[in-house]
């Protein structure tokens, strides 16, 4: 399956409710369009015919951190390596930028993905929980 891929491509906040919503996540009308001024940028993996199956964001610090958020492929599409090149573009993007690292935090069952498919490398980090 031929997926098309884009940086900062178009993306309409009802397209990312849904993918959010299709596999469980919560996503409140609006959200999109709430954060896009923060983001350094983001990737968008579309069917040929223009349904949004995957995303990627990116925020940074304005400087020379990016940070890896909130991506996601639809179930259906899952496990076709379609995760693997949003993250790979993401980065991609992030360094064109300027930016010097890319971060990212993840749930335990996703350690394989980032670390082995994707390339991250483990760090020291601290985090403090605000709810």
């Amino acid at each position: 399956m031929k997926i098309d891929y884009g940086w900062r491509a178009r993306l309409a906040d009802d397209e990312l409710t849904a993918l959010t919503r299709s596999h469980g996540g919560t996503a409140e009308p609006g959200w999109w369009d709430r954060i896009r001024t923060h983001s350094l940028g983001w990737v968008t993996g579309r069917e040929p015919g223009g349904e949004l199956v995957g995303f990627a964001n990116v925020a940074w610090d304005g400087g020379d951190h990016a940070f890896l958020l909130d991506p996601k492929v639809r179930p259906d599409h899952q496990h076709r390596g379609i995760g693997t090149e949003l993250v790979r573009r993401a980065v991609a993007g992030a360094a064109e930028a300027g930016c010097e690292w890319v971060h990212v935090d993840f749930e335990e069952h996703l350690r394989d993905f980032y670390f082995g498919a994707c390339g991250f490398r483990p760090t020291r980090a601290g985090l403090i929980a605000l709810r």
